[in-house]
């Protein structure tokens, strides 16, 4: 449980100060937070259970078939690399839902929530402090107040799905600290959460919030008005303060909130016609790789020979995606790994939230998921990953139907600390090269940065470049060659091949 607990505070905080990286100096730490996390709390659990063998249920294996397919899809990706990380996340996660739902079993599933709660106050903490002036070189410029996560979406889609969890865990407290901390925890989400100007998370905490209060007036529910009257008044507090209290964020717009408030269903301009554009290119990658997909983290690589040239998802500078997913978990999932693997992971959330007993927390936390993701990353990244996983574990009732597990508990053991071990062994790996190559221009650091990380794109490029610099033909040959193979469709590897021979 402590693992879990930990694990949730810090990936939220996870940071490298290797601006030349700006994307992936969020990623790659947290990412090896996750597979530290959630290897060391499976095999704990898994050391510390009962005699029994565990019951799976078709929530198992659902998610155990969408792996599957995501193992097989990434099989034949292009880019193995890449594949290999996004099919980590989707494993680390699930593992995570599993041994969450254990600790739920033996009446621990609390504690995890109100880590999973903490979390997101802090996360939107850290998003405030950038907003109001703070700086730091783990804060991004790029897309704030996004805090230690990067990235203003970021924030707001983690603040969106926590919402159900916080409000739950200030309910059901009966420590008079817990409950103003709480409220105070609230406050800060709420106003982060408007500050984001986020409009896929303002959606998905209306429908929760919709929710909640449809299913408190059919069920008779009555809360303690004075708890409520706090509550309501915090989320008020929240939303005044972010419109009302100067910060350091410069809006384009005059009104930006309302701009965004008015937007929410705009598709004609924008980001909501660059959506639109993208989803009909990703449709047609879907439908050319039916079965398997293009392979996990291989949309950035595909989506260039499918696109036109005007696509707004494409960078002009380099001609490769903005973005290294699309703007839509689902997306993501039909393209990379087929409409099988698809489908069995949206009927995995459906089959648990319509479960006999799911609370009420479960399905606003599933509809949040479902709502943001589909504007936008949160199952493919792995913040919000551990965070959902650990909630949907924590809050899923028991089973009560399933059959055991024939596989030896030590075989199920050693599965996991070996994928375990190799997920977080290139979270290091790619650390450490992003370290190495961080500021450099010389050839000489950035091979050997190429050498620990031979999987990073733009590393190989970079070598290539300083040795095309100096003269040395052969050199930048060998390391457009391998960019090329990373990336086909990109340019700049062509255009450095072209100029060596």
């Amino acid at each position: 449980m402590r693992v879990v607990q930990a694990g949730a505070i810090a990936v939220v905080l996870a940071a490298l100060p290797y601006k030349t990286f700006d994307l992936d100096r969020y990623f790659v730490p947290k990412e090896l937070v996750l597979g530290l996390a959630a290897t060391a709390a499976a095999l704990l659990l898994l050391a510390h259970r009962d005699a029994h063998k565990p019951t799976v249920d078709r929530v198992d294996l659902l998610l155990l078939l969408f792996l599957s397919l995501s193992g097989a899809s990434g099989w034949f990706a292009i880019n193995s690399w890449l594949a290999w990380r996004a099919f980590a996340i989707s494993f680390l996660g699930v593992l995570l839902f599993w041994t969450t739902r254990g600790l739920a079993r033996a009446g621990l599933g609390h504690h995890v929530l109100g880590a999973v709660a903490l979390a997101v106050v802090i996360a939107a903490g850290t998003s405030l402090f950038q907003a109001y002036g703070g700086h730091s070189d783990l804060l991004s410029l790029n897309r704030a107040p996004g805090g230690t996560l990067g990235n203003r979406n970021f924030v707001a889609h983690l603040a969106a799905i926590g919402l159900p969890v916080l409000v739950l865990i200030i309910l059901d407290t009966k420590r008079f600290f817990a409950f103003v901390a709480g409220t105070i925890g609230l406050c800060v989400v709420v106003w982060a959460l408007i500050l984001s100007r986020s409009r896929a998370a303002w959606l998905a905490a209306g429908i929760c919030a919709a929710l909640g209060l449809i299913a408190a007036i059919r069920s008779g529910y009555r809360p303690k008005i004075g708890r409520a009257l706090v509550l309501g008044s915090a989320a008020v507090g929240g939303i005044v303060a972010a419109l009302v209290l100067p910060n350091t964020l410069h809006w384009k717009s005059g009104h930006p909130y309302l701009e965004s408030a008015v937007g929410v269903a705009d598709y004609r301009d924008g980001s909501g016609h660059g959506r639109i554009v993208q989803y009909s290119t990703t449709t047609k990658i879907a439908l050319a790789h039916p079965a398997l997909g293009v392979g996990p983290g291989n949309w950035p690589v595909v989506y260039p020979k499918y696109a036109a040239p005007s696509d707004p998802s494409l960078d002009s500078d380099d001609g490769m995606t903005s973005n290294p997913w699309p703007s839509s978990d689902w997306a993501a999932f039909l393209s990379e790994r087929g409409f099988a693997a698809t489908i069995c992971l949206a009927l995995a959330f459906i089959t648990l939230a319509a479960s006999a007993g799911a609370p009420l927390t479960l399905l606003a936390t599933v509809l949040a998921v479902f709502t943001v993701g589909a504007f936008d990353a949160v199952l493919l990244l792995p913040a919000p990953n551990l965070i959902v996983w650990c909630a949907l574990g924590a809050l899923s009732p028991p089973t009560t139907t399933g059959f055991r597990i024939p596989i030896p508990r030590a075989v199920v053991a050693v599965l996991i600390f070996v994928l375990g071990a190799a997920a977080v062994l290139r979270s290091t790996q790619e650390a450490v090269a992003m370290g190495i190559a961080n500021d450099e221009t010389s050839a000489a650091p950035l091979e050997i940065a190429a050498r620990v990380d031979p999987g990073s794109y733009r590393i190989q490029v970079r070598v290539a470049e300083a040795e095309e610099h100096r003269g040395h033909c052969g050199a930048t040959i060998t390391h457009a060659t391998a960019a090329r193979k990373l990336f086909p469709s990109a340019p700049a590897p062509r255009h450095l091949l072209s100029r060596c021979r």
